[in-house]
């Protein structure tokens, strides 16, 4: 019995038109890695640059990869980098449900159709998922495709197990275009009749995502370079229907290394972990953007951009197709320009928890420790080694008090020390500003040059050789008490 065709014609009145429409479409799998990371961001780009719409769209069909709380990942993730999107699961719109597996009713429809079309079949063959994936099977005709219509309803009816295969020409080639890599074209001898819908009804990826882009209206879509060789049977599915092709834009893939594609398998971060490692969020943003684009024009020199700069000078004619290096060396010298770009509040509030992972006191003042810390910091997580001497004194070998450059050994930084407490002891107001001139004034007392002095008493003060600030900083953040207990335990190792 013929489908009714009313049920497509209302699908298709509801498919909004008139401007530039993307998705974001990643399957809940457990974290965002790198790669999947740019492909949200691009998406997004593309519509913002284009005043359009940006979709988050759910791809679950796959129910043996999902991951307990995947989903979570996602929208964290987009709302932390900026990324918001017009439509999706959790706000609605207009083409809704924005969950593959709540669709599925839908793809079920469309197979149907396409069956009646004469551009699928309904296979009752016996091929592992491993045979399938692996290309490997039997490239003669598969039988159920000479099956007439009848006989392939009338073992459906006795409830024989099936799937839904398309029906590739034998004959011809089939070309699309993709707007990083050209047209391309490809013999439709060399592809198989793909699955459509699995025995448990629900369809593959590769159906699914041609079914929900045509209906949510999807005009450019983004994804790895990896499926640009599923495209050639994404255009025959469409050519089937009638529908027009979006705008493919398949980007080259980021690497590890020259050889490696990013792997999690491999230890290679996603963005939590990275923001885990201490690196800002907008830092994360800027270096990925730059993982296979390049602005143009005025801006081709330009290396740091706003999220607002991208979406001005985002042009996919800056895409590569040349695949792109993931390099921790160049993402940290970006999170270092953040982190000296941000005001002395904004720093002060990012490094406070790494600052308390290590100084535990609440009578030392973290905005303090974080003024010296702003211009000395990479990675938020650099943090904590750097400033841990604060909470507590440690055990140091006094040898460190002997230093060629500032012309320092045991015996004088002992007389050093000798002479500094007493006037430490005796300042009017534990000021940087009293504790600065005291010091300066007593090495031109004594004869000597600044640093002979100083070197020794941020020694004692911080037992530490590489400090973030001098011995006047860390004496007024340590307080008065403190710093004579410290400079007299040095004294002590000393003597």
């Amino acid at each position: 019995m013929p489908l009714d065709r009313k049920y497509f014609q209302e699908m298709e009145d509801k498919i909004p038109k008139g401007k530039i429409r993307t998705r974001f479409a990643p399957s809940p799998t457990g974290y965002m890695h790198v790669g999947n990371l740019r492909t949200a961001l691009y998406t997004w780009l593309i519509a913002r640059h284009g005043g359009g719409t940006f979709i988050l769209r759910i791809e679950d069909t796959d129910q043996t990869r999902q991951v307990e709380g995947a989903a979570e990942v996602i929208y964290r993730t987009l709302a932390e980098c900026g990324l918001n999107h017009d439509e999706g699961p959790d706000v609605g719109g207009p083409v809704a449900p924005y969950i593959q597996t709540q669709r599925r009713d839908t793809y079920g429809r469309y197979a149907r159709l396409l069956v009646e079309l004469g551009h699928a079949y309904c296979c009752f063959c016996e091929k592992t998922e491993s045979e399938e994936d692996s290309g490997d099977f039997d490239r003669a005709d598969d039988p159920c495709r000479a099956l007439t219509p009848e006989q392939a309803q009338a073992r459906v009816d006795a409830g024989e197990p099936y799937v839904i295969r398309q029906r590739i020409p034998h004959t011809g080639s089939t070309t699309f275009h993709d707007a990083i890599f050209g047209d391309i074209t490809v013999d439709n001898d060399t592809l198989d009749d793909q699955v459509l819908i699995k025995r448990d009804g629900l369809p593959t990826y590769n159906f699914a995502n041609v079914i929900d882009d045509h209906l949510m209206g999807i005009t450019h879509v983004v994804r790895g370079s990896e499926y640009l060789s599923s495209a050639p049977k994404y255009d025959l599915l469409y050519q089937a229907f009638g529908w027009e092709v979006p705008t493919y834009v398949h980007c080259s893939p980021v690497m590890r290394d020259a050889q490696n594609k990013m792997s999690k398998r491999h230890g290679d971060p996603s963005y939590e972990d990275l923001r885990e490692q201490g690196y800002l969020t907008q830092a994360i943003l800027n270096y990925v953007a730059l993982l296979g684009w390049s602005p143009r024009g005025e801006r081709s020199e330009q290396e740091v951009f706003s999220l607002d700069e991208l979406v001005e000078a985002f042009d996919l004619n800056g895409v590569s197709r040349s695949p792109a290096i993931f390099d921790m060396e160049k993402l940290t010298h970006f999170n270092a320009l953040y982190l000296r770009a941000m005001t002395p509040e904004e720093f002060a509030r990012e490094a406070e928890p790494y600052i308390r992972r290590a100084v535990k006191n609440p009578g030392l003042d973290t905005a303090r420790i974080a003024a010296l810390l702003q211009a000395r910091c990479e990675r938020l997580t650099d943090i904590p080694e750097k400033v841990d001497f604060f909470d507590a004194l440690p055990d140091y070998d006094p040898e460190l008090f002997t230093n060629k450059k500032s012309k320092t050994n045991r015996e004088v930084s002992q007389m050093m020390l000798q002479a500094a407490i007493p006037l430490l002891e005796a300042l009017p107001a534990w000021t940087e500003a009293e504790i600065h001139d005291g010091l300066i004034g007593l090495a031109e007392k004594l004869g000597v040059k600044n640093a002979v002095l100083m070197w020794p008493v941020r020694i004692a003060a911080a037992g530490k050789a590489v400090t973030p600030g001098g011995a006047v900083e860390i004496c007024h953040i340590l307080g008065r008490e403190e710093t004579l207990r410290r400079l007299r335990l040095g004294l002590e190792k000393l003597s």
